[in-house]
């Protein structure tokens, strides 16, 4: 347990900007879903472009983020010097810069035949301006890497907070004070936001010994390239339903509201995403730093299980506390509520996959986890264009459903016979049981109860799997810092 501590403080602070980030915007939920009546479409259209810009946000950076973390734990001959991990940070950093000077040049010189394609030729600015956030996220995602590198969470915390409280702030003004409603503003102001945090990095660039290295830029493609593929088919596991959705869904016109409708119920379930991502901007640097320590698979393994135990108390604090948080997405969004479980289990499902992508990383095999992301995105694509039509956004959700899954079973069975760990599968499946019948006793309460009851034993189910945490994997006295308190 003390050497899960700290990982534990690390991933605090990472989910601290990143709880903080997400509440702070689930803020922008009901103010964009009171603000742009649903009829309107205007929140399916955020939702359909947003899904464009991740996927681009993977093909920009190539990888190398995690590209970064592999070379900058290297430790080379005496030429390397102390300065190798500004080496590699500026190997990385010309490979993102040429490739978003190329994407920018196409937007902007093919401009009116992609909007014509994807069906804003009469709105060239949303793609414009989201062309430009996306290319700067690019750029900003390298430092972003190193500082986690350098293990500097404070920075990086300080800054993400900084762009959601900036954003924050200038929706209100906008939305609320200036009653800028059109779905315009929603890009403009993410224009402003990412212009003003990449500025911000001027100061950490300067600092860098600048080189390139030519050697090293062949080793460090051959190592992202199939992470590009396994980062291209993660994407599209996330977006590929909304990016889908508006081109196979029988009624055009009605095809941005019911779009809106799911994107702004997915957003309650991003929770569980958060917490992932929380968990990966602590984890992946420990991960390569502890890769030649003999214990390393045993950590490996107990991280597993933590971290699937603190996703599934999320679940059960989501679901238990739906009646209240419900309201943050506005009224006439909140028939698609009954999506929100399905996304956030296979969000858990994201989760494990990722904990299980270290094998194939570990040994520089990433080919693994590019023919998994595929087969698992492929059966998601096959779902969501089968059953959309017939099915509407509940195919979506299952979808990511059956896309992680298969991912997931897929990394895991070859993974213990190419690098086994020896994960505790029997107390995972126990945790994983016990939840499905508290969430079985939800629902079950939600039928046949008022409101305020159904929050009281909501309460007490998530409190008796707290205890029961507490009771077989956490005790008390384990903990950092309030542990003292606990061992008399």
């Amino acid at each position: 347990m003390a050497k899960l501590n700290g990982l534990m403080k690390d991933t605090a602070i990472y989910g601290l900007s990143s709880i903080i980030g997400r509440f702070l915007n689930y803020l922008l939920v009901p103010l964009y879903t009171h603000y742009m009546p649903k009829e309107s479409g205007d929140y399916g259209v955020s939702t359909n472009i947003y899904a464009y810009t991740a996927l681009l946000l993977v093909l920009l950076t190539f990888g190398m983020e995690t590209t970064l973390f592999r070379f900058a734990n290297d430790k080379p001959a005496p030429e390397g010097g102390k300065n190798w991990p500004d080496t590699v940070f500026s190997t990385v950093f010309a490979v993102v810069g040429s490739l978003t000077a190329v994407f920018l040049a196409l937007l902007f010189g093919f401009i009116t035949p992609i909007a014509d394609y994807l069906g804003y030729g009469e709105h060239h600015e949303y793609l414009l301006m989201m062309g430009v956030v996306v290319a700067m996220d690019a750029l900003q995602a390298i430092p972003f890497s190193f500082l986690r590198f350098q293990k500097r969470p404070v920075h990086f915390a300080t800054l993400k907070l900084l762009f959601i409280f900036l954003n924050i702030g200038l929706n209100l003004l906008y939305f609320v004070v200036l009653s800028k409603t059109s779905v315009f503003y929603v890009f403009f102001i993410n224009l402003l936001c990412t212009g003003f945090i990449t500025v911000c990095f001027l100061p950490e660039l300067f600092k860098i010994h600048w080189h390139f290295d030519g050697s090293l830029l062949r080793r460090m493609l051959s190592y992202s390239w199939p992470i590009l593929i396994l980062g291209i088919a993660g994407i599209l596991n996330q977006v590929a339903d909304k990016i889908i959705f508006p081109l196979v869904y029988p009624d055009a016109a009605e095809a941005n509201v019911q779009l809106g409708i799911y994107g702004s119920c997915v957003k309650i379930a991003m929770i569980m995403a958060m917490i992932t991502q929380a968990f990966r901007y602590a984890y992946e640097p420990i991960v390569f730093a502890k890769a030649k320590d003999a214990d390393s698979k045993e950590y490996y393994a107990a991280a597993m299980k933590y971290f699937l135990i603190f996703t599934l108390l999320a679940f059960l604090g989501v679901v238990g506390y739906m009646p209240i948080l419900q309201y943050i997405i506005g009224a006439g969004y909140r028939e698609g509520l009954g999506v929100v479980p399905i996304v956030m289990a296979a969000e858990i499902m994201m989760g494990v996959y990722f904990n299980l992508s270290f094998w194939y990383k570990l040994i520089d095999k990433t080919i693994y986890g590019a023919v998994f992301s595929i087969i698992g995105c492929a059966v998601l694509i096959a779902v969501n264009v089968l059953l959309i039509p017939r099915y509407g956004y509940w195919a979506c959700a299952w979808g990511g459903v059956a896309g992680y899954g298969t991912a997931m079973v897929l990394s895991y069975i070859v993974g213990q016979q190419k690098n086994p760990i020896n994960y505790p599968m029997k107390d995972i499946t126990l945790y994983v049981l016990f939840t499905v019948v508290l969430y079985a006793a939800m629902e079950y309460v939600t039928t046949v109860a008022p409101v305020w009851a159904q929050l009281i034993v909501n309460t007490l189910l998530i409190v008796l799997f707290l205890a029961y945490i507490i009771r077989k994997d956490l005790p008390l006295s384990g903990l950092p810092v309030i542990g003292k308190y606990f061992r008399h």
